[in-house]
Parts: structure tokens; C-alpha cells; sequence
């Protein structure tokens, strides 16, 4: 990598909601026009886009590195109120309205070095939701000790823990904190982030970073803080934050940026801006080359479903499918269910399906036996005879016409997806129940990601 040239390690992108404007597609088309070898997410408290991101930039011949800007809190995760950081010496419109230095979180900017370091960014970023939310996902010392191997860190943005003892007028508990995250995630790791929007938090507490990194012999990295794609998408952006925030644009108190320099910027402006600190902008050509991650695709991750001996899935499922029907007929099944049935199961083993419908299927019966009510059954998956069989949906597919092409086809893989209603009133059951069987690490929840496409921009 050239010493010509420069990366972008503070990006948000569409993943931060609401905040974020850097569409993955755009912003690797931008970064490659600009011959910049690499560029970073680092989005609010998630990693969501990350096996997306990585995928564009791979195809796009531009070196995806994988972050955050994470939350982290000083006071600890489970405690829920403000960490006090005292009296601001600098102005800051982020304060609360006590006027006073107290913050509910900090920011962290963090990368993945290798696949360690991306698997414990997951990792914080659970339990940053599951433990330590509070306003945002928040992490905090013991949780970035435990999962700190891997990880590159800095100081963060103006919002960052050190910083905020900066703010406060307070050098010796800055230096303290950059020592102790220096231990932490070792020397090598822990950078000061240096920004220069044209901001006086910014510039305010410069020399004091910069004290700072020549007392603890802490290496500098330069970020320009990414939250749009090129400079003419300001206004865009200032109009996706009054959406965020409810307010509206003629609104004088609405929240808002204090420049319009969040863009990607080409490796000439970065350097220009820090032509005295040439070795921050040359760190992030560092950073770049250390961090590189990949992701297995085509991996078989379906469920294992616990078998008697001397069974397999596909011959529990298929007598489990033969029983099922003898239910729902009261004995004798007709020929048509019966080759429906075995053409059906031939695919799901074809495609190694037959552990998905057993945990399914269990789950099912489970929610019966306690009394919680299950839904008669939604989307493609009423299709299939044995969904019906096993009790997972309880519609006729037969009867109603119902093709299992819809659900599952030989000739396109897909994986299958059964949408199950269960009482909302007691779905933490289910949750508790799935857990305990098949084990924590077994399960998880997942998310759907929100989208402001036309329609919803209007």
C-alpha cells in the first residue's frame, strides 16, 4: 500500500440507522474511484452488515475491514444511570440539561485483526444488548477483557472516555484510562484517534491527545468521522437526522452535524488536513493491512435433532410422518398422502433437511403439551404434507391446493423457513424451553433490519 494513499476507518453505513447514509454499494464504488485499497465499517453498537459488507467489498476488489463504534460504558454494563465525568471545560451540545460532564456511555471505535477478533466483536456486540442495555448496547471493562484478543482499538471520537476526561479538565484520569485500555488489548492495539471536522471539541483537546500518545508511546490514527457517501449528500443526511430525531428542518434547537465534512474524502484532502502528523494518516495504511477477516459460506448449519439409537434423522422423520398421518386419517391414509408424503421427505433428505422438521415439529408439540397456543400455520410451509403430518401446521394442503414447490424446490436450493405463531403472552417459555433442550449456544434470536426506501422517505 502506497504512503500516498489513505483509509477510511470511522464509517457508518446504513446499518446505523437513522444516522448512517453510506450505502455499502456506493461506498465501495467511492472508495474504489479513488484508488484507496481498503475501507471500514464501524457502525453504531452493531455489526449487522458485516458478512454483507465483506461480501461487496471482496467483489468490488476493495479490502473490507470489519468494526465498530461500540458503546462502552465506565460505570460497568448492568448499572443503569450516568457515569459523572464532572464539570466540562469545553462546550458540548451533547451534555445533559444539568449542564454537567455525565454520559450514560462512551464511544469505542474497534476492528477485527483476523477471525478471533471479528468472532469477539460478535460477541460484545450480544452482550452489549443482552446485558448492558441501557439507552444503547453498552460494553464495558470485564466483557473487553474477557473477548479483547483479535481487536485493534482507539481513544474514539470527542465522545470517547478519554476524551471526556479531557473535556473535563481532568489530564490524569485521561492518561490513567489510555493506560489501562492499552494493557488491556496490548500495545500494539490501542491507537488515539485523531479528527478534524473543523469542530472545536475537536481541536480543543488535540494536544492533550497528543500528550497523551508521546507519554504512553501510543501510535496516532487519523479517521474522518463517515456518515455519507460524497459531500452533496449533507443535506440528505441533516434531513435523515430530523427523521431520526422527529424534529423538523426550520427547527433551530433540532439536532444536528456542525459541519458538512463527513464524506469519504480522497487520500490527498486527508493528508493535507494532517500534513503535520503525516504518521496518522500512514497508520491507517497499518491498520488496513493487519486486519483481515473472511467469512465459510455453504457451511451445513441446520439443527441436529436428538434420534434414538440405531435411527437416523431421515428415518425418525419419515416414521414420524408416517405416524402423523395416520392421526390426522384415523388410521388408514389414502394413496395420494402417501406418495405426496415420500416425494416430500425424498427432498428434504436430498437437501438435508430433516433435523430443521424435527426441532420444528418438537418445538410444536412442546407448546401443545403446556397449554400454549400455536397458530395453524402461515406462509409457504402450509404446503407441505408433512408439516401438516407432524402437527406443524394444522391447513390440508391437499384439500386446499396448496403446492410444496412454493415451500421447497429441488431445483433451487433454499433454506426452508416455517413461521410459527405462538401466544405472545408466553413466547419467553418457548424461548426457555428451546434453550434448555438444545443448549445456549445453540440458539439465538434474530433481527430484521429496517430499510427507508421511496415510499417511506415520502
Amino acid at each position: 500500500m502506497s504512503n500516498d494513499s489513505f483509509v477510511h476507518l470511522h464509517v457508518h453505513t446504513e446499518y446505523s440507522m437513522l444516522d448512517g447514509a453510506a450505502r455499502h454499494t456506493d461506498l465501495f464504488n467511492k472508495v474504489a474511484q479513488l484508488e484507496q485499497p481498503a475501507v471500514a465499517m464501524t457502525d453504531h453498537g452493531n455489526l449487522f452488515g458485516a458478512f454483507d459488507f465483506w461480501k461487496k467489498g471482496k467483489a468490488a476488489g476493495v479490502k473490507p475491514i470489519i468494526g465498530m463504534e461500540g458503546y462502552y460504558a465506565p460505570q460497568g454494563r448492568f448499572e443503569r444511570g450516568p457515569f459523572d465525568f464532572g464539570a466540562p471545560m469545553v462546550e458540548d451540545a451533547s451534555q445533559d440539561s444539568a449542564g454537567r460532564g455525565r454520559f450514560n456511555y462512551t464511544h469505542m471505535t474497534v476492528w477485527a485483526e483476523n477471525n478471533e477478533g471479528m468472532h469477539n466483536l460478535f460477541r460484545l456486540s450480544s452482550l452489549a444488548s443482552i446485558e448492558g442495555y441501557y439507552y444503547h448496547p453498552r460494553f464495558d471493562e470485564e466483557l473487553l477483557s474477557k473477548y479483547g484478543k483479535g481487536i485493534i482499538a482507539t481513544t474514539g471520537c470527542p465522545s470517547g472516555e478519554v476524551n471526556r476526561w479531557l473535556q473535563a479538565g481532568n489530564y490524569k484520569k485521561a492518561l490513567a484510562t489510555a493506560a489501562k485500555m492499552q494493557e488491556i488489548l496490548g500495545k500494539e492495539n490501542y491507537f488515539v484517534e485523531l479528527m478534524d471536522h473543523g469542530i472545536g471539541i475537536e481541536r480543543q483537546t488535540r494536544l492533550d491527545l497528543l500528550k497523551i500518545a508521546k507519554e504512553l508511546r501510543i501510535p496516532l490514527v487519523a479517521t474522518n468521522d463517515l456518515h455519507y457517501v460524497d459531500a452533496a449528500d449533507a443535506a440528505m443526511h441533516e434531513v435523515l437526522l430530523c427523521v431520526g430525531t422527529g424534529a423538523t428542518m426550520d427547527d433551530p434547537k433540532r439536532f444536528k452535524f456542525d459541519a458538512e465534512d463527513f464524506y469519504v474524502k480522497s487520500a490527498r484532502e486527508m493528508r493535507e488536513l494532517w500534513s503535520e502528523l503525516p504518521e496518522a494518516c500512514d497508520n491507517t495504511l497499518l491498520i488496513a493491512e493487519r486486519c483481515d477477516v473472511s467469512f465459510t459460506e455453504g457451511q451445513n448449519l441446520m439443527p441436529k435433532f436428538p434420534v434414538p439409537a440405531g435411527e437416523t434423522e431421515q428415518t425418525f422423520l419419515t416414521n414420524e410422518v408416517k405416524a402423523g398421518l395416520e392421526f390426522r386419517f384415523g388410521g388408514k391414509v389414502p394413496k395420494e398422502y402417501q406418495e405426496r408424503a415420500a416425494y416430500e421427505l425424498g427432498v428434504i433428505g436430498q437437501m438435508g433437511f430433516p433435523g430443521y422438521f424435527l426441532v420444528v415439529a418438537d418445538l410444536c408439540r412442546h407448546a401443545r403439551e403446556v397449554g400454549i397456543r400455536v397458530g395453524p400455520g402461515r406462509g409457504s410451509a402450509a404446503g407441505a404434507v408433512i408439516a401438516w403430518a407432524l402437527r406443524i401446521t394444522e391447513l390440508d394442503p391437499i384439500k386446499h391446493g396448496l403446492m410444496f414447490e412454493r415451500f421447497l424446490n429441488p431445483d433451487r436450493i433454499s433454506m426452508p423457513d416455517i413461521d410459527i405463531d405462538f401466544d405472545e403472552r408466553r413466547r419467553s417459555e418457548m424461548i426457555r424451553y428451546a434453550t434448555t433442550k438444545y443448549g445456549e449456544s445453540h440458539v439465538a434470536q434474530i433481527i430484521t433490519y429496517g430499510t427507508i426506501k421511496a415510499k417511506a422517505a415520502v
